[in-house]
C-alpha cells in the first residue's frame, strides 16, 4: 500500500483549520494546534502563500485562505453550470452558423474544451470535448487571456509555440491582440493554430461579472471567411451566444 506524502498532509490540514473557526490564525496558533514545529509551521505556510492559497495579514501577521484556492473551489461548479446554461445557445449557434461550436475554460495553461456541438452536415467529426487548446494562438485562448487575468499571467509564462507561418509569439505583438480583442469584444484565429481553418470566439461572464469561458465556432477559411475578412454575421452570431450565456448565467446586459 503507497504512503501519504506527510507534508501534503499537514498542508491540506493548515488549508482545513484556517477554513474553520476564526478563519484568520497566527503562526503558533497553526502550529500548536496541529502539534507541528513552529519552523515546519512556518515552511508550510510560506509555500502555500507562495502559491496564493494562504494570504497574510501584513498588519496582524496572521494567516488566512488566499484567492487562488477560493478560485480553484468554485471552478468544479463554474464549468459544470456553464455547460448546463450554455447547451441550448450553443446547439443554435452551431445550426444558425453551420459550423462547430466550442466551450473553453482556462486549465493548465491552456484551454480546455469542456463542449463540443459538432457542425450540422453529414461529414464525419471527432467529439473533441477533453481536449487542449494553445492560449495564445486560438481563438478561444485569446478570449481567455484577453479577459481572464489568470489566463493573461499565464499565457506570458508559458512557451507561445510557433504552429503556422501566421502565429503570433512576439510578446508585444500578442498584447496588441489582446488589446484589440477587448476593445472589439471577440478574438479570431485565421490559420494561426491549423493550416487552413479559422475561428471566432467571444468571453462569457457570470453573476460576478467575471470571465468563466469561452465559446466560439471553427471552421475551414473558406466558410469562415470572406475577402480574407472573417464573416461579420459569424462574429455577431458567436457574439450573441456568449451575451445569452453570461445573462444565463446572471451576467445581466454587457
Amino acid at each position: 500500500m503507497a504512503r501519504n506524502i506527510q507534508s501534503l498532509e499537514r498542508a491540506a490540514a493548515m488549508l482545513r483549520l484556517l477554513a474553520g473557526g476564526e478563519r484568520r490564525l497566527g503562526l503558533s496558533d497553526i502550529a500548536s494546534s496541529l502539534g507541528l514545529a513552529k519552523g515546519t509551521a512556518h515552511g508550510i505556510l510560506r509555500t502555500l502563500q507562495q502559491e496564493g492559497f494562504v494570504e497574510q495579514e501584513a498588519a496582524s501577521g496572521r494567516y488566512q485562505l488566499g484567492a487562488e484556492l477560493l478560485r480553484l473551489g468554485t471552478t468544479y461548479l463554474d464549468v459544470h453550470e456553464l455547460r448546463a446554461r450554455a447547451l441550448v445557445w450553443t446547439d443554435d449557434l452551431a445550426r444558425s452558423s453551420g459550423e462547430s461550436v466550442y466551450l473553453g475554460v482556462l486549465h493548465q495553461q491552456g484551454v480546455l474544451i469542456v463542449h463540443h456541438v459538432f457542425r450540422p452536415d453529414d461529414s464525419r467529426q471527432v467529439l473533441e470535448v477533453g481536449a487542449m487548446q494553445p492560449l495564445h494562438s486560438t481563438a478561444l485562448g485569446k478570449v481567455l487571456s484577453a479577459y481572464d487575468p489568470v489566463a493573461h499571467s499565464e499565457v506570458l509564462e508559458a512557451e507561445r509555440k510557433v504552429f503556422t507561418p501566421r502565429t503570433i509569439s512576439e510578446l508585444d505583438q500578442f498584447e496588441g491582440v489582446l488589446d484589440l480583442t477587448r476593445a472589439r469584444g471577440y478574438a479570431d484565429d485565421v490559420e494561426e493554430t491549423w493550416t487552413g481553418v479559422a475561428s471566432v470566439s467571444a468571453p462569457i461572464h457570470n453573476r460576478r461579472r467575471m470571465p468563466v469561458g469561452a465559446v466560439g465556432i471553427t471552421g475551414a477559411v473558406e466558410r469562415v471567411c470572406k475577402d480574407g475578412e472573417l464573416r461579420p454575421d459569424l462574429i455577431a452570431a458567436v457574439r450573441d451566444c456568449a451575451r445569452a450565456v453570461s445573462r444565463d448565467l446572471g451576467a445581466g446586459r454587457f
